[in-house]
């Protein structure tokens, strides 16, 4: 016996690498030093900073995946890979500088994962950080035959003094909101739930989705914010905090940008909820509570700035055709999130 009768294909997956070399070289910035191939990726620090303090983030896709095998289409996942971590590091005013993969496999389906690489390509560039690397692992009997699963951790960068931690944040600050692109990557065991409970197909069109399919609507990749909100504080708007709103939506998440005795007051009418999120309510009879506990209902990203500077940020991202609106205002109290619509 040999290996290949155990599963695992070696010539296979030199060959993979050879045909993701191209998509991993086009992510590299100038910093990089060497290619694809060593033991190690290898990055030189920028210049420039002063104190530069480096954060790191890591996350996965989730049951996400499940959807993509279900319907073949594996071009997007990579994105939303990246853009969990991306999103996460940028909460700190950090830049992401490079980013390595994880990817585990059954058995390596070639053309497959070319299709995720080539969306962690995607999304890197769209974060303006290198791929640097990656490990691939082909595991017979762990996972079924053209099953995956993903994992990714991103490193940036960020001046110390520029670092946002929480105690920038002030009392009558007020909460500028960015749009998600749909679901992004939370929430997805329900949302398989509600399609497998109804007896629905990914292939559906909802009449209130405008005629998208489930699995179009379901696989649109998370949005990264990354250059426009580095942009933004790079154009010299004051920003104090920042909030990913991932697993756990607004009610987790967005607390956790806030001062010590602080809470976050919301105004639940000053957003229009994306249909999606109607769909998946009335489909799955999930209660409010459940639904802004579960997904970010329309929201993907917000900004702390003070009142001052409301408008001007609002006119700002319009100005970079990204909407952005009004939430809530920073109270005193002790990390609530008030006046959810439940």
């Amino acid at each position: 016996m040999d290996y290949r009768d155990a599963g695992v294909d070696v010539e296979a997956g030199r060959a993979f690498v050879d045909q993701i070399r191209n998509l991993v070289h086009s992510t590299f910035r100038p910093e990089v030093i060497g290619g694809l191939g060593g033991f190690g990726g290898c990055f030189q620090l920028p210049g420039g900073f002063k104190e530069p303090v480096l954060v790191s983030g890591t996350d996965g896709v989730g049951t996400k995946l499940k959807i993509a095998s279900a319907v073949n289409r594996h071009d997007t996942v990579g994105i939303d890979l990246v853009a969990m971590c991306v999103n996460d590091v940028l909460t700190s005013g950090a830049e992401p500088l490079f980013f390595l993969d994880y990817v585990a496999t059954g058995k390596l389906e070639k053309e497959q994962l070319t299709q995720v690489v080539a969306g962690i390509a995607s999304g890197c560039k769209l974060a303006g950080c290198a791929l640097l690397g990656g490990e691939t692992a082909e595991m017979p009997g762990f996972y079924q035959v053209g099953e995956y699963d993903l994992a990714g951790f991103c490193v940036g960068i960020v001046e110390k003094s520029q670092m946002l931690d929480g105690s920038q944040v002030q009392i009558g600050d007020v909460a500028i909101a960015l749009p998600s692109s749909g679901v992004h990557s939370n929430g997805f065991s329900l949302v398989r739930k509600i399609i497998n409970e109804r007896n629905l197909s990914w292939s559906d069109r909802p009449e209130l989705l405008n005629g998208q399919s489930l699995g179009e609507t379901f696989l649109t990749p998370t949005r990264i914010y990354v250059k426009p909100v580095l942009a933004a504080r790079k154009a010299g708007l004051e920003i104090h905090g920042m909030a990913h709103i991932t697993g756990g939506g607004l009610p987790e998440n967005l607390p956790r940008c806030l001062g010590k005795n602080q809470a976050i007051k919301i105004n639940p009418d000053s957003w229009t909820i994306p249909p999606v999120f109607q769909w998946l309510a009335e489909t799955g009879s999930v209660s409010p509570e459940a639904m802004y506990n579960t997904f970010n209902m329309g929201i993907g990203f917000v900004l702390l700035v003070p009142p001052n500077q409301v408008e001007q940020t609002i006119n700002y991202f319009q100005s970079q055709d990204i909407s952005a609106y009004a939430i809530a205002q920073v109270i005193a109290g002790n990390g609530e999130l008030l006046e959810l619509p439940y």
